[in-house]
């Protein structure tokens, strides 16, 4: 898990990868609501994106809160399909890839 802090040593989001068969899953990511809008998601993602790669994986999925899926797609993700959400039953929630090969970043 990769934590974002300010200067006072507050919390300002959080991001994970975990592995999904051969790909990476964003498994978390969370940026506190003051912190939207300030570079902090941008920095999150790029260092899960540079973790999975260092890892060796090519391919990153993303099942995202319907909320963020703009973001996800202004960070190059690609929109796949709805799926199940596996939080709340009924629930179904943007699905996306992120290729971990192409060098262009973010």
């Amino acid at each position: 898990m990769l934590v974002a802090i300010d200067e006072a040593g507050r919390t300002m989001g959080t991001v994970s990868i975990d592995r999904d068969g051969d790909d990476a899953e964003l498994a978390l990511m969370f940026v506190d609501p003051a912190s939207i809008g300030g570079g902090t998601g941008r920095k999150l993602f790029e260092a899960a994106v540079a973790l999975a790669r260092d890892l060796g994986y090519r391919r990153m999925t993303i099942l995202a809160d319907v909320n963020a899926a703009p973001f996800y797609e202004r960070m190059g993700a690609r929109f796949l399909r709805n799926e199940p959400s596996d939080a709340i039953p009924g629930r179904f929630l943007p699905f996306y890839e992120y290729d971990l090969t192409a060098r262009v970043e973010p």
